[in-house]
């Protein structure tokens, strides 16, 4: 007897000490633990001695001790002697006992310190996945929407596997940037689309074509946008080839377009180098449509810009020798515009609308000295490309 004591305290010595270093570790409350472990070991005890009555299990790890105790409610008349016991009965127990009271009876069972080592280790281990996994979901669902530096892990057919440290990323096919070409131990940055809660833990799936990549990006190296002086209005963009943003300030004195450039374009070649290349206008953000697409169809001049409110939609005259560069390749330049300000556009070359008779116009004459003004501060003309005309 004093021998199974003493090998009993030993496991609950030993015990405690394991919980306590998961608590430290991995941050799992040593009470929730134990509370685990303590319903578990009720299954456990029903099902190695075919019991079904109720019962409570006290885990005192100070003590070394684990017991069972049965509990029966206190009841006028017994229906069934495994959930109920007479007043009669309980008061011989305890005097104090009354209706409806619950009486505890220890029913540990000679063997079951065995069961419930087994028992316990068991649920440390699974209790422990779930609260990494569940840590591991809290943090990175915070993170949904922002950028974070991972490392490419393996490929298959479809997806790219990217390392983030405590969990593996997917990214997609469709999320991943047609020519670009992702290697094995890679470092990348990606933007956290979604995570999701599976039942072989939380999965985070990554974009490097979001549109909200191009935005953190340009948050994370423009200081006056990270400060909100500077505001990103609109995004458009086609991964790998070409975008397109639009910005605002809040405070007179700086300059949106400026800001985002920055000093011999640094600023902005520094998230084009990140995406491989891809080409980056940046505008300003008016109220006033008639400016807003003019200014998003740069780098091509706009000599007017006629709105149809109802079908929301414009017509743009363009110079004849700017037609092309106001299109863009494949479309792109008038495509992109469209998606940046939400007008459908319609270009026509100077030549057609003056055959047309929609041009020129007063407002027409407006926006020429618009873009006349536009044109003298040549600090606010940033074309980094050189598109061919």
């Amino acid at each position: 007897m004093a021998k199974a004591k003493a090998k009993s305290k030993a496991n609950a010595n030993e015990l405690l000490d394991a919980l306590t270093a998961l608590e430290k570790q991995k941050g799992i409350s040593r009470e929730v633990l134990i509370e685990a472990i303590e319903a578990a070991l009720v299954t456990a005890y029903k099902r190695n001695f075919n019991q079904a009555q109720n019962v409570r299990v006290d885990l005192n790890l100070d003590n070394g001790t684990m017991l069972v105790f049965s509990r029966k409610d206190v009841m006028e008349e017994v229906l069934d002697d495994r959930l109920h016991i007479s007043l009669e009965d309980a008061k011989q127990v305890n005097p104090a006992y009354e209706l409806g009271d619950v009486v505890e009876q220890e029913v540990t069972p000679r063997n079951f310190g065995r069961i419930a080592a087994q028992t316990a280790k068991q649920v440390v281990t699974q209790r422990v996945r779930e609260a990494e996994r569940g840590m591991i979901y809290e943090e990175y669902v915070d993170r949904e929407e922002d950028i974070v530096n991972g490392i490419v892990e393996r490929l298959d057919a479809r997806n790219i596997y990217v390392g983030l440290g405590k969990v593996e990323a997917v990214l997609p096919v469709n999320e991943q940037i047609l020519t670009e070409t992702y290697r094995p131990h890679e470092r990348i940055k990606v933007y956290i689309t979604k995570v999701e809660r599976t039942t072989r833990g939380p999965q985070v799936f990554v974009s490097r074509t979001h549109p909200g990549l191009l935005r953190r990006l340009f948050e994370m190296e423009v200081p006056e946008i990270y400060d909100g002086i500077v505001e990103i209005k609109s995004i458009a963009r086609e991964a790998g080839d070409r975008s397109k943003i639009s910005v605002v300030a809040h405070n007179e004195d700086v300059d949106p377009v400026g800001s985002c450039v920055g000093a011999k374009g640094s600023r902005v070649q520094t998230i084009v180098n990140e995406l491989n290349g891809e080409k980056i206008d940046i505008v300003e953000w008016s109220e006033d449509p008639v400016i807003f697409v003019a200014n998003a169809l740069s780098p091509s001049k706009v000599l007017d810009v006629q709105i149809n409110e109802e079908e929301k939609s414009t017509t743009v005259v363009v110079p004849d020798y700017q037609l092309s560069l106001a299109i863009g390749k494949r479309g792109q330049n008038a495509r992109l515009a469209a998606k940046l300000t939400g007008w459908k556009i319609d270009i026509k070359s100077e030549t057609d609308a003056r055959e047309l008779g929609i041009y020129p116009t007063q407002a027409s004459e407006s926006l020429s000295d618009i873009d006349e003004e536009f044109e003298d501060n040549s600090d606010d003309n940033y074309d980094l490309y050189k598109d061919e005309e």
